[in-house]
């Protein structure tokens, strides 16, 4: 198997997560678990992302198993950082589960998921 090239500025994949450009985003997508064991491998790819000016950030969870507070919170830094710098960060994902986890722990509003990469840069607006 031969590496995956790695576009500039973005980290290398790694077990839990890979980023790429899709249109106007800059997409992370998530496989496998995010708990303690691993957050840091996903906070290695949301640091990089959410660095420049106004970044537009899709985290897709739709290959997550499992995820816990501690991914969580990687995520809520990282959208802090995103919005500190003029971007925005938005989950993308199917089914309930990860939407249940935003309810129970407060995070719908601040989370709503999209089901999917969105076309363009305007859907789902919501800054």
């Amino acid at each position: 198997m031969t590496p995956e090239a790695v576009e500039p500025g973005l980290p290398a994949a790694n077990s839990c997560a890979r980023s790429h450009r899709s249109g106007p985003f800059i997409v992370v997508e998530v496989h496998g678990e995010v708990d303690l064991a691993t957050e840091e491998l996903l906070a290695e790819h949301l640091l990089a992302v959410t660095a420049g000016p106004e970044p537009d950030v899709l985290v897709d969870l739709r290959r997550l198993d499992f995820l816990d507070c501690s991914g969580l919170r990687v995520l809520c830094r990282a959208e802090a950082r995103a919005r500190e710098r003029g971007g925005r960060l938005r989950l993308v994902c199917e089914g309930p589960r990860v939407p249940r986890l935003l309810r129970a722990s407060g995070l719908m509003g601040r989370f709503p998921p999209l089901p999917g990469i969105p076309r363009d840069g305007n859907a789902g607006e919501r800054r």
